[in-house]
């Protein structure tokens, strides 16, 4: 009989590479819309699971966006995510799901930890004021997991953090886009007008790590197939990281753009360094395969292919 799987947000960039893995059709997969689970709604949350039975959820739904969108709309990110975490994570429990692997956020972390960031970190100091909201909400979900799972040993809640994500299916609104779909779609324009320079947010100096969103969807079904040895908390990244600069000097390759960069210094740009400890992951048998090129090649292709042409 096939594992049966609830993804929440499984139109997003977390959901679609899960459910676009070679291996999913080993799975009984629910992927429903915003339309037919408002996680915002408790009600239709425990209705659902009711109904459904899921024998693992993955919660991948969230309100997403970058520095711009987090500074704009702290109180929606904050109530969204916190609402979505909370309804789902209990409606799992009251419903008798036994296991649940909850998404987090490398934005969880104080903005003044050593890195790499150990998961030890969390709830140890000060989070970055640019998307506060946002981590507060992660923070909580992650902790109600626990709680429940120190409470009954029946159930087994655990949280993934990753680091930032890029990926095909990605969001290149440059208004609520993170970083590298974000350059890609600035680039891309910059040289179909022919425009020889490309702003930079700050001096392009702080560091950032992005993964690519496959290998977080290989990184979720080994989980599913290796449940039992999955740590309660673990960081799902690629062990280094890059700046912001070399981000922009890759996309550029990429893209074909062969002009210059201009640094605009009155921007924010949020914490100089963010770089999740891989150990854990590594200890469980598990590390990321793909190269910032090839990754960026990939979702470039599909901005070509699917959201260049749709917008």
């Amino acid at each position: 009989m096939k594992i049966k799987i609830l993804i929440t947000g499984g139109n997003g960039l977390v959901g679609r590479n899960f459910r676009e893995h070679p291996t999913v059709s080993d799975f009984e997969l629910l992927a429903p819309s915003s339309k037919e689970l408002n996680l915002l709604d408790y009600g239709q949350v425990v209705c659902y699971l009711k109904e459904q039975q899921p024998d693992l959820i993955i919660h991948a739904a969230g309100r997403v966006g970058g520095i711009e969108a987090n500074m704009r709309e702290p109180v929606r990110f904050f109530l969204d995510n916190l609402d979505m975490g909370r309804n789902l994570v209990w409606a799992a429990r009251q419903q008798g799901v036994a296991r649940l692997v909850n998404l987090g956020s490398s934005c969880m972390y104080p903005r003044n930890a050593i890195n790499p960031l150990q998961e030890e970190m969390i709830l140890q100091g000060e989070l970055e004021p640019t998307n506060e909201g946002y981590a507060l909400a992660k923070v909580a979900t992650a902790r109600l997991c626990q709680y429940i799972s120190r409470e009954d040993a029946g159930y087994a809640y655990k949280t993934l953090i990753p680091c930032n994500l890029y990926g095909r299916h990605d969001n290149f609104d440059p208004a609520s886009s993170h970083l590298i779909p974000a350059v890609i779609h600035k680039m891309h324009q910059a040289r179909q007008e022919n425009r020889e320079t490309v702003e930079i947010w700050g001096d392009g100096l702080a560091r950032r790590e992005f993964m690519y969103a496959g290998d977080l969807a290989n990184c979720l079904v080994k989980a599913v197939y290796s449940y039992e040895t999955l740590p309660e908390m673990m960081n799902v990244g690629t062990g280094k990281d890059f700046t912001v600069l070399e981000y922009y000097q890759t996309v550029a390759e990429v893209v074909g753009f062969r002009g210059k960069f201009v640094h605009n210094l009155a921007k924010p740009v949020g914490m100089k360094r963010k770089l999740v400890a891989v150990d854990r992951a590594q200890a469980w048998g598990w590390t990321a395969q793909t190269t910032l090129r090839q990754g960026i090649e990939q979702a470039y292709d599909y901005y070509l292919q699917e959201w260049e042409r749709n917008v």
